[in-house]
């Protein structure tokens, strides 16, 4: 259990990834809440698994909570935050999502022109069901708050100083290498499969780089389900580029390709396969060329 002094902290909204972070919490020793508003079923029944008190609107939610994490896809960070300061919130929002630096100061922007206080996040790793295999990296004036909140829970924390986007950026670089190295793969493995080389390939890679065609294979049933989810990421992560001064044209391509996955949002991992995924982008890329 935390030493921490235990607080009220609000969850928005209660994801796969989102649901893990309300659960380290409330490891940690702090009551968490969600609420209901204009949320799915499955969003419903996973704050009910989970014990989240319902606070029923966003509201009362910004009302009842000292802390609000903001976990949801990327093209929704600047609504869900400017929905924050209509309900007068001024506790501590810390923006979890897979955002750019620009984008994430302009939540900053958004956030303390209501009064709240704002810690920039980013997530690496899967949904954090076990330990040390997720990180919740963290900076900001109040980095240093939130990182105590996670004491005694499964959800590591790396504070990278007061740097209102440095959280976000470490994401962009991470993220920017397993998402944009898989989409990268999985469109080289359509262009040999066009040119009727896809078997060659595999055999090549058994030669020369073993693993690879494991790793193929574990992409197309990993990704294809969380695709869709991966497009504005992958928006974010081009843009971040760009101000870097670096090319963004990878990343604008793995849009394509995580966009050519988007039907198979939600689709049980053990029922896609390769061929099925390859298929998708290759019809995606006579489609666009017609």
């Amino acid at each position: 259990m935390s030493t921490t002094k235990n607080h009220v902290i609000g969850v928005v909204h209660p994801g796969l990834m989102g649901i893990s972070v309300a659960n380290a919490l409330i490891e940690a020793g702090h009551r968490v809440c969600w609420c209901s508003e204009n949320r799915s079923a499955a969003s419903a029944q996973r704050a009910g698994d989970y014990s989240l008190h319902d606070c029923e609107t966003l509201a009362a939610l910004c009302n009842e909570c000292d802390f609000i994490f903001s976990v949801c896809p990327p093209a929704e960070a600047l609504v869900v935050a400017r929905a924050i300061t209509e309900c007068s919130f001024n506790g501590v929002y810390v923006d979890c999502n897979a955002v750019s630096p620009a984008t994430g100061k302009s939540v900053a922007q958004v956030l303390s022109a209501s009064g709240a206080h704002y810690v920039d996040g980013g997530i690496i790793g899967p949904p954090a069901w076990s330990a040390g295999t997720t990180r919740l990296y963290l900076s900001g004036p109040r980095a240093a708050e939130v990182t105590a909140l996670f004491e005694g829970s499964l959800m590591g924390t790396v504070s990278l100083g007061e740097a209102v986007d440095a959280a976000s950026a470490m994401k962009m670089a991470y993220a920017g290498w397993t998402k944009g190295s898989a989409a990268l793969l999985l469109s080289l493995f359509a262009m040999a499969e066009h040119h009727g080389l896809g078997e060659a390939l595999k055999q090549e890679w058994a030669l020369s780089q073993p693993g690879l065609e494991k790793r193929l294979n574990s992409i197309a049933q990993g990704n294809a389900p969380k695709a869709w989810r991966f497009i504005g990421e992958m928006q974010q992560i081009a843009a971040t580029m760009e101000d870097a001064g670096q090319h963004p044209g990878a990343f604008e391509s793995a849009v394509d390709v995580y966009a050519a996955m988007a039907d198979f949002k939600s689709s049980p991992a053990h029922d896609i396969t390769v061929e099925a995924v390859i298929r998708s982008l290759i019809s995606t890329s006579k489609q666009s060329a017609s």
